[in-house]
């Protein structure tokens, strides 16, 4: 499986485009679902233990980025291997412009709409909504493959959804989900991993363990860390953690 790319490799395929911040989460990101636990086979899954401390002032007295201790929580949508950008929003709708909010909300709407509907009959947005009642997704093996769209993120961030749990990333879409910051692209470290879990379920994505905890089958699975691509998304993109950490002038400033 390939290194998840750098923050500066990140920054170099982001410079062609600048994307509107997302809007704030609203409550329909956070719903909770009850639902009856199914047995499921083990999974070669270890749970994270807590960031210490001592683990928290050593990453800083290295100089690197404190880990991101964002926690998400809400239903998960599973999709397969190699769901490409096309899958994710097909091209007639690229014509959306992310940064008008309208056309933002707009593309948020058709996000996934590439999905064959026999392979995936229950659609990540409702029919007439515009976001999505999934916070978290799940994939395969290669997810965003295809085509260098930025909308592809964005369309996921638009429609709420807050993640992405896969087995491992197409490179140019990890990029632009660290550029865009509109959703972190996370990687399971077990093969296979994914398979044990079922649109619907309830899960939590805890950031600061590296852990995926699916409480619907009571499974708990660890994640490669973020690394220095987590304090990017966290700041909304990287021209946003640019003018955070003054490398570039806010434009406030200018």
């Amino acid at each position: 499986m390939a290194a998840a790319p750098s923050v500066a490799a990140t920054a170099a395929g982001a410079s062609t485009a600048v994307l509107a911040p997302r809007p704030a989460p609203t409550s329909a990101l956070l719903r909770r679902t009850q639902a009856t636990p199914r047995p499921h086979p083990a999974l070669k899954c270890r749970r994270a233990g807590p960031l210490t401390p001592k683990a928290a002032a050593a990453a800083a007295a290295s100089g690197g980025s404190p880990p991101s201790s964002a926690t998400f929580h809400g239903e998960v949508f599973v999709v397969g291997d190699n769901i490409d950008t096309d899958q994710i929003i097909p091209a007639e709708h690229l014509t959306l412009v992310p940064s008008k909010p309208d056309e933002y909300r707009k593309l948020g709407s058709f996000a996934f709409a590439g999905l064959p509907s026999a392979a995936y009959p229950t659609p990540f947005v409702a029919p007439g909504e515009e976001s999505s009642r999934y916070a978290v997704i799940v994939g395969g093996a290669n997810f965003g493959c295809g085509s260098s769209r930025e909308h592809a993120p964005v369309a996921l961030g638009a429609a709420g959804a807050r993640a992405v749990v896969a087995e491992s990333y197409a490179r140019i879409f990890f990029r632009n989900s660290v550029a865009t910051g509109e959703v972190y692209p996370l990687e399971l470290t077990d093969a296979g991993a994914w398979k044990e879990c079922k649109t619907g379920d309830v899960v939590t994505v805890d950031l600061g363990n590296s852990v995926f905890i699916n409480h619907t089958s009571g499974k708990e699975c660890k994640l490669k860390p973020i690394g220095d691509a987590g304090p990017v998304i966290e700041a909304g993109g990287i021209f946003a953690y640019a003018r955070k950490t003054g490398m570039i002038a806010s434009k406030a400033a200018a």
